[in-house]
């Protein structure tokens, strides 16, 4: 079982930066991962999710304004979210896929994906 936490969720003003953190009970080296987001009223969506060989893939949305990383040195997944926008207010969960397994780019972001979960951040943008 893999545990997940994330944190550095907060409130910021548009046109500011936060920076979120995930950090993984388990090795993350060999795990393809994402970010998924869930505004109040919607349905959860993909944000941004990195494989194994370290491609990267973005929503539209958030595309030249969000960037995710791994440090596999110490298990932890980020996204650091600039410019931000009002309507990137939600709660952001990371994900985990099982150790090893693959994943197409065409579905980065479908959630029976992911194995694991974390309890999410919120992030709240003010305009």
């Amino acid at each position: 079982q893999v545990q997940l936490v994330e944190s550095g969720g907060g409130s910021a003003q548009a046109g500011g930066s936060l920076r979120l953190s995930c950090a993984s009970s388990s090795s993350i080296g060999n795990r393809n991962m994402a970010w998924f987001r869930q505004a109040p009223g919607k349905e959860r969506e993909g944000v941004a999710a990195t494989l194994i060989l370290g491609f990267t893939g973005y929503a539209d949305s958030v595309k030249g304004r969000f960037t995710v990383t791994k440090d596999n040195s110490n298990n932890t997944l980020y996204l650091q979210m600039n410019s931000l926008k009002p309507e990137d207010t939600a709660m952001y969960y990371c994900a985990a896929q099982p150790y090893g397994r693959s994943l197409s780019t065409r579905r980065f972001f479908v959630e029976s994906e992911y194995s694991f979960w974390g309890q999410g951040t919120q992030v709240t943008v003010s305009s």
